[in-house]
């Protein structure tokens, strides 16, 4: 079983930046990053594989987007930039021994979430 608790949301003002931290115990070989706004479907952000394996981006955010993970603290970030208000959601750390990262139907394990708001 995996624990993730995800923090570092808030409210940011367009194109600004954010770190978001998933904190993680357990045994997985892939984090991964999702995001949900309302009214909307969950999509891909970002995913990177424990090892060294690299990391897959997701269409929503590329570019803007950087993912990243410490080992020792058992720590996941996701950096956010140029933000947009469109990038407005609640933001879901996720882990799991996947084959595909970026396909939210491969991880049982996900955190609680933490909303990101953009202004204007």
């Amino acid at each position: 079983e995996v624990h993730l608790v995800e923090s570092g949301g808030g409210s940011v003002q367009v194109g600004g930046s954010l770190q978001l931290s998933c904190s993680a115990s357990g045994s997985y070989n892939c984090m991964a990053w999702f995001r949900q706004a309302p009214g909307k479907e969950r999509e891909a952000v970002a995913s990177i594989w424990i090892g060294g394996g690299g990391e897959h981006y997701g269409d929503s955010m590329k570019g803007r987007v950087t993912i990243a993970l410490d080992n020792a603290k058992n720590t996941g970030y996701l950096n956010l930039y140029r933000l947009k208000p469109e990038d407005t959601a609640i933001y879901y750390c996720a882990a799991d021994y996947v084959t595909r990262p970026l396909s939210a139907d491969e991880y049982n394990y996900w955190g609680q979430g933490t909303q990101v708001t953009v202004s204007s």
